[in-house]
């Protein structure tokens, strides 16, 4: 009995978390309806010809299969600024299945074995990237499947992650978008959502991670100046049941690969 009363104890720690808990458990299944799990994948590469190399991959052989399955639009990025040659992928589930089936189905397909190869086989002491770093999320209710709020040749995309310093606060933020009225502001002002998911697995745990799509880099200023003088979000943000829900954020600038269905 001992034991099991310390491990509940130790779960739950406290009135904040059930409420919590609470919250996660309603978000899983989904107010809006079904909602996506997303992959965000990045993939570490050391040279632009490596980066070349495994975006024609993507291109003749892996995009085709996981849009087979139901993964799409497949999101390819480089960064803007292409001072790191590494990739951005994201991965639009529909179900845990295709989580689970992705790598299979690449591996058992014909194509991947011949056009596939320079990447598939490549040698031991020089291979196409050195690591992937993977992120599970589930969708907001307010934003259930992956957007594509723009096709303009000079698109840009923004990248960002709110680390929150406990499960707490974490929600809470997450709410702040969904019901709180955050949402409603970005649209207004702008500022197009891609995704906005709730990190289930991956590092810098809790955090809610989201992209934004604009047609420039212009838009983009244009669309923060008005968001952050906006009257609403002023109001929100000095709102006591949202302080200190963010302890750390994370700001990258991203621009569509050649290969990129987003």
């Amino acid at each position: 009995m001992q034991r099991r009363e310390f491990l509940a104890s130790s779960m739950i720690g406290g009135v904040g978390a059930i409420m919590a808990m609470s919250e996660l458990s309603q978000a899983v299944e989904g107010a809006g309806g079904p909602k996506q799990l997303l992959e965000l994948r990045r993939y570490q590469i050391a040279s632009p010809e490596k980066r070349d190399r495994l975006e024609k991959f993507f291109a003749e052989v892996a995009i085709p299969v996981w849009n087979s399955l139901g993964i799409q639009p497949v999101g390819v990025f480089r960064y803007l600024g292409e001072e790191d040659p590494s990739l951005f992928v994201l991965l639009p589930h529909n179900s845990a299945e295709t989580v689970i089936r992705e790598m299979a189905a690449l591996l058992a397909d014909p194509k991947a074995q011949s056009v596939g190869k320079d990447v598939l086989y490549d040698p031991f002491d020089d291979p196409t990237y050195q690591r992937v770093e993977s992120s599970l999320l589930l969708a907001f209710d307010g934003v259930p499947k992956v957007q594509v709020p723009t096709t303009a040749e000079s698109r840009v995309f923004q990248l960002r992650i709110y680390e929150s310093h406990n499960l707490t606060k974490h929600v809470k933020k997450v709410e702040m978008f969904n019901t709180g009225g955050e949402l409603e502001i970005f649209y207004r002002c702008k500022m197009n959502p891609v995704f906005f998911g709730q990190a289930l697995i991956g590092s810098r745990l809790p955090n809610l991670t989201y992209m934004l799509g604009f047609d420039n880099e212009a838009a983009q200023k244009e669309a923060w100046a008005a968001f952050l003088k906006d009257p609403q979000w002023l109001e929100l943000r000095d709102k006591p049941e949202y302080a200190q829900t963010v302890s750390n954020i994370t700001n990258i600038v991203l621009r569509p690969s050649p290969v990129s269905q987003i």
